[in-house]
C-alpha cells in the first residue's frame, strides 16, 4: 500500500490531491509512495507563510537562532538512521554512503551554530572628527532552495541552516524523486523550536519552480542541478531582480602522473567514479593518464577492480554500488554506453547486462569503463551522471591540463602524483573551482565554500561556508556623528573627506 506525501507549510503537513506522482524504490522498481505536486497556489501559500514569519524571525537575536540550530543538531543525531533509511529507499545509494551524505550535511549545521560570530559586523571609531562608522549584515527576507535527487539531505542542509541563522525565512523545493528526507528535516526543525513559517517545504516540478522564480516576495534562490536548468534558474531569477546562486553540472578530470602510487590511485578512482552509482556532481568521470605505460597499467587495474565490484540493493552492506534512481535515468545512462561504442571508444568493461538476484526489476547498471576516449566524443563532453568512467591518454601534464581548461565545465579536478612541483603547478594553474592532490573528491569542509568555475556555477558566490553568509545577507554601512561642545559649522560644498 502506498503512502501519500505532501508539503510542510507554516508548521503543518498538508497535501494537494489534484496531481500526484509515484516515488519508486530504485532497487525493486516498486512504487512505494505517492507525492502530491504543488500548484502555484500552494507555492504562494508557502511563500506567504515565510513572509509573515520574517519580521519576528529577523528580530530574533543570532544567539537564539543558534540555540535552535543546536537543538536541531541534537535531533539530527537522534534520527540519523531514519533519515538515512529514507535516502536509500528513494535514491538507492548504499546505507553507508547515505550516512556519509547525511554527516556532511550535519557539518554545515554545526557551522551554522556559530551564527553570533559569523554575523558580527565591523566597527571603526573616529573615521573623521567625532565620526564613527560600522557595517551590519541584514537578512534578505524570504529565500528559496531548489535541490536535486542525488543528495536529498546534504544539499538542502548546504542551504537552509545558513539562510535561517542569517535571519531569513526559507521555502525548499526538493526533488520529487527523493522527497522524504526534506519532510523529515522540516519536522525536526519544528521540534527544535523553529517558529512556524520560518521553514517550509513544497514538493513539485517545474510549475513549483517557476512559481518561486516569478514570486516577487522571494528575494534569493539557491539551486543545485544540471547546467541547463542552472542556467535557466539563474537567468530567470536574475531577470526578476533576485539574488541567485545556481550550481550546475560537471565533468571532473583526474590526472594520473607516471610517478603516482597507482594502486592507491586506482582504489581512489573506483570510489570516486562508481560510488553512489556515479550520481554525484563531484564524481570523477574522466581519468587522464599521462604516458602510455601509465594508461595501460591504470586500465588493467581498473578492469580487475570492476570485475570484483558488487552491485545490489543499498540496504545490503556487502554491496559496493546500488541502483540508479529511476528507469528513465537508467535508460539514459545505457544510451551513453551505446553512444560511446558508436563513437569508437574501447569498451573495456560493459555493465549493461547485469542482473541482481531478487531485484530483477531494479534500476541496476554495472560499472562501465571506456578506454581511448577522445575530446571530440560526446561521452567525454557531456555529463553522464552514472557509473561510466572514460580514460583519455596524453603525453604530458600540459596536455592533461589543456583538456581541463578547454572543457566547458570547471567543477572539480584532482591530480595523483608524488611530485610536489607538479602538484603545486597544477593547483596554482588548473581552471576548476575545487582541486585535490591525491584526493579524488575534494569537497570542501563546512568552514570553506563549495562551487565550481565556468559553466559549473552561475552566480558569484559559492555554497555554504563564508560565501553563504555573504549570499544570505546584505551589508548596511552606518556613518554617525555626534558633534560635541556646541560647535557650529558653516556650510561645506566640497565633497566630504576624512582628512
Amino acid at each position: 500500500m502506498t503512502s501519500l506525501l505532501g508539503h510542510y507549510i507554516d508548521g503543518q503537513a498538508l497535501s494537494d490531491n489534484e496531481r500526484t506522482v509515484g516515488v519508486s524504490n530504485p532497487a525493486s522498481a516498486a512504487v512505494e509512495k505517492k507525492l502530491a505536486m504543488a500548484s502555484a497556489a500552494t507555492v504562494a501559500r508557502a511563500v506567504a507563510a515565510a513572509e509573515a514569519a520574517f519580521p519576528a524571525w529577523r528580530r530574533t537575536p543570532p544567539l537564539k537562532r543558534a540555540r535552535i540550530m543546536f537543538n536541531f543538531l541534537q535531533l539530527l543525531q537522534q534520527h540519523a538512521e531514519e533519515i538515512v533509511a529514507a535516502i536509500t529507499a528513494e535514491h538507492g545509494k548504499l546505507l553507508d554512503d547515505a550516512m556519509g551524505e547525511f554527516t556532511r550535511g550535519v557539518e554545515v549545521v554545526e557551522y551554522a551554530c556559530g551564527a553570533p560570530q559569523l554575523l558580527k559586523g565591523e566597527h571603526s571609531k573616529n573615521v573623521g572628527p567625532d565620526i564613527d562608522s560600522w557595517s551590519e549584515l541584514h537578512p534578505l527576507g524570504v529565500v528559496a532552495g531548489i535541490t536535486p535527487f542525488n543528495f536529498p539531505a546534504m544539499v538542502p542542509m548546504w542551504m537552509f541552516p545558513m539562510a535561517l541563522v542569517c535571519g531569513n525565512t526559507f521555502v525548499l523545493k526538493p526533488s520529487e524523486k527523493a522527497p522524504s528526507a526534506a519532510l523529515l528535516l522540516a519536522q525536526l526543525l519544528t521540534r527544535a523550536g523553529l517558529p512556524d513559517g520560518v521553514f517550509n517545504v513544497v514538493n513539485g516540478d517545474k510549475e513549483a519552480v517557476d512559481a518561486l522564480l516569478h514570486d516577487k516576495r522571494v528575494k534569493a534562490v539557491s539551486f543545485v542541478g544540471s547546467t541547463p536548468i542552472a542556467e535557466y534558474i539563474y537567468s530567470t531569477g536574475s531577470a526578476g531582480g533576485k539574488r541567485v546562486q545556481a550550481l550546475g553540472g560537471a565533468k571532473n578530470h583526474a590526472v594520473v602522473m607516471p610517478d603516482a602510487d597507482l594502486d592507491n590511485a586506482v582504489n581512489a578512482l573506483m570510489g570516486a567514479a562508481y560510488g553512489s552509482c556515479g550520481e554525484r556532481c563531484m564524481a570523477i568521470s574522466v581519468v587522464v593518464c599521462v604516458g602510455a605505460g601509465t594508461a595501460d597499467t591504470v586500465v588493467e587495474k581498473l578492469r580487475r577492480r570492476l570485475q570484483a565490484l558488487k552491485v545490489g540493493a543499498g540496504t545490503d552492506s556487502g554491496n559496493d554500488m546500488g541502483p540508479l534512481v529511476t528507469r528513465a535515468h537508467l535508460d539514459k545512462v545505457k544510451s551513453y554506453v551505446d553512444l560511446g561504442i558508436a563513437e569508437g571508444a574501447a569498451l573495456v568493461v560493459d555493465g549493461r547486462d547485469i542482473s541482481v538476484a531478487g531485484y530483477e526489476d531494479g534500476f541496476f547498471l554495472g560499472g562501465c569503463l571506456f578506454d581511448r576516449v577522445t575530446p571530440a566524443m560526446r561521452i567525454y563532453r557531456e555529463e553522464i551522471f552514472g557509473p561510466v568512467l572514460c580514460v583519455v591518454r596524453v603525453e604530458n601534464q600540459e596536455q592533461a591540463m589543456a583538456l581541463i581548461h578547454d572543457h566547458e565545465y570547471g567543477n572539480g579536478t584532482c591530480i595523483f602524483t608524488r611530485d610536489g612541483e607538479a602538484a603545486r603547478y597544477f593547483t596554482d594553474n588548473v581552471e576548476a573551482g575545487m582541486v585535490g592532490v591525491n584526493v579524488p573528491l575534494p569537497v570542501p569542509v563546512a568552514c570553506h565554500s563549495f562551487g565550481g568555475w565556468k559553466r559549473s556555477l552561475f552566480g558569484d558566490l559559492h555554497a555554504y561556508g563564508p560565501d553563504s553568509v555573504r549570499f544570505y545577507t546584505r551589508r548596511k554601512t552606518v556613518t554617525q556623528r555626534w558633534p560635541s561642545g556646541g560647535v557650529r559649522e558653516g556650510v561645506q560644498f566640497s565633497f566630504p573627506s576624512h582628512s
